[in-house]
């Protein structure tokens, strides 16, 4: 079977700072040709929990660092308010390049289904050297990227479930316990009187999650 995608390009290693020094080379989607750079995933190697968004957006894809502009200022808003440390917690993206239209300035663009499952053997790569025992999936794409194309975060946000069978996980040699929410963003996007109950639904759902460390 012919190789596709990222895994072309995902070294063998799981030393995490090899990773991130080959994911610059990778050429396994289109999304490389306009973006930046790649933007990795930053935290400690050995952290009990895994936090997967969607995608760089506009500051990451300047900084080359995961969760640094305004949806990252939210979620650590929602970890402190959760008990959550964020030095404990290693953050990444489904897609390791920023998907946008341009126009007077960069317009996020959700990735593509193509993309994700493109760029998911980084993402498998990151979990099976992190060896997390929890997994937090924020937004739909960062769910849809390990519990397939047919999932509903609505109808399962919240609950614990694990990652299921199959070639999303092919060789993944790790177990964890699955939390799936929305991502920060969407708090932002939403209506000014209706944020700060949306926050507190995100914060509920964190905390479910630091539950199940050390369990």
């Amino acid at each position: 079977m012919a190789v596709t995608g990222a895994a072309r390009f995902v070294p063998a290693t799981r030393d995490l700072g090899e990773l991130a020094e080959a994911v610059h080379a990778c050429k396994g989607c289109d999304l490389y040709v306009d973006a930046t750079q790649a933007v990795f995933g930053a935290g400690p190697g050995t952290a009990p929990m895994v936090m997967v968004g969607e995608q760089p957006g506009d500051r990451e894809d300047t900084a080359g660092q995961p969760f640094v502009g305004p949806a990252g200022r939210l979620l650590q808003r929602a970890l402190d308010a959760a008990g959550i440390d964020r030095a404990e917690v290693y953050v990444t993206n489904a897609v390791k390049h920023f998907t946008f239209t341009r126009g007077r300035r960069l317009i996020h663009k959700t990735p593509s289904r193509s993309d994700v499952v493109a760029c998911r053997p980084w993402l498998i790569a990151e979990l099976d050297s992190v060896r997390p025992e929890v997994v937090v999936l924020l937004g739909a794409t960062a769910a849809k990227s390990l519990l397939g194309p047919d999932f509903r975060l609505t109808a399962h946000r919240g609950e614990v479930l694990r990652l299921p069978a199959g070639d999303a996980t092919v060789g993944l040699g790790v177990d964890p316990l699955v939390v799936v929410t929305v991502h920060p963003s969407a708090v932002l996007r939403g209506r000014p009187g209706d944020r700060a109950e949306a926050f507190d639904a995100l914060v509920a759902d964190l905390e479910v999650a630091a539950g199940l460390m050390g369990s």
